[in-house]
């Protein structure tokens, strides 16, 4: 037996090409690759400590205990954790986010790339990158891109072994700065999970995932090559795409408010005047707006005096999880 008990952060991200629907739900096997950035100022914390003493798995999200939905999915990656080390203890799980969990800024993401690696560690394993990113995704799929650091590309592959994250640049090269609009902080009310399975009953994902290697293939470019008017481009209308399947699932799913559109509009607008912005939106009411450095203050001042926005979160560009002794905010 390893440590018994380890302590883990992990960031969220946000998808420039986004996942959305699965060619395997339970494996978490995405229907097409997609690329992100890792959010520094953002993170989850999660300690995991195995206890003789205990009788069954035990789960405390920001100092609530989970039952139900939420701890059947961390208990179901501790069973993998607990395979994969031979042994048969019980786990405490406390997990703590310094965001809003549920809201569509990846809190399930950052949540299970922490928990992977501290479980892992605890139990006394030495897990490389690429069997913690599948670790990782067999929690919550978009967690594998959360364990690489900086801009992280996740490569759908077939199967459990080839379905992984690794980083294509590292959070230094590139200062680009995501202001999140916060319109809601209320749990959103279908979870990523159901809107994942939902996605196969849209006419428009088969085309929106045939088109997918080309969007990848832009965005990657237009990373390396610091193109931000390619990356802008990109990036929104692969959000466009997404939010297009939701809209035309059965049932309907539509997460944006109208504050929402109204922030999406602007940003075109800023653009259009020659601010070096674009939006994109996960699976939640809330915009993330990506800028340069030298524009984030003006960004945020402009975001935070539109009508309906809550308050404006801002973060650069993350590194990888890393247990708490190790973790550095640089």
């Amino acid at each position: 037996m390893g440590n018994y008990t380890a302590t883990a952060f992990a960031h969220p991200n946000i998808a420039f090409i986004k996942y959305w629907g699965d060619i395997d739900p339970d494996l978490h096997i995405p229907a097409n690759g997609s690329i992100s950035m890792n959010l520094r100022e953002l993170f989850s914390r999660t300690s995991v400590s195995f206890d003789p003493a205990l009788e069954h798995d035990q789960f405390t999200l920001d100092g609530r205990p989970i039952d139900k939905t939420g701890l059947e999915r961390v208990r179901s990656l501790l069973k993998k954790v607990r395979r994969m080390a031979g042994i048969e203890l019980f786990a405490t799980v406390e997990s703590h986010n310094n965001f809003p969990m549920g809201t569509g800024i990846a809190s399930s993401a950052s949540g299970f790339a922490a928990l992977s690696l501290a479980a892992s560690k605890a139990a006394g394993l030495n897990l490389d990158e690429k069997a913690l990113s599948c670790l990782a995704r067999s929690g919550s799929g978009s967690a594998c891109r959360s364990i690489p650091s900086g801009f992280v590309e996740w490569q759908a592959g077939g199967n459990d072994e080839e379905s992984y994250a690794f980083s294509i640049a590292p959070p230094e090269h590139w200062d680009l700065v995501d202001c999140i609009a916060l319109v809601s902080q209320d749990e959103k009310p279908i979870s990523s999970s159901e809107g994942h399975y939902m996605a196969k009953t849209s006419l428009l994902q088969p085309a929106r995932v045939a088109d997918a290697p080309r969007r990848l293939f832009l965005c990657r470019q237009a990373i390396h090559a610091h193109d931000f008017d390619a990356l802008a481009e990109v990036v929104e209308l692969d959000s466009n795409l997404m939010h297009a399947v939701m809209i035309t699932s059965t049932p309907p799913l539509l997460y944006w408010q109208p504050a929402t559109v109204t922030i999406m509009q602007e940003v075109e607008s800023w653009r259009k005047d020659g601010l070096m912005v674009c939006y994109t939106v996960d699976a939640g009411p809330n915009v993330h707006v990506l800028c340069s450095r030298e524009v984030s203050g003006e960004v945020t001042d402009r975001l935070q005096k539109l009508s309906g926005v809550q308050k404006v979160l801002v973060a650069h560009p993350g590194g990888p999880a890393n247990f708490e002794n190790g973790y550095s905010n640089t």
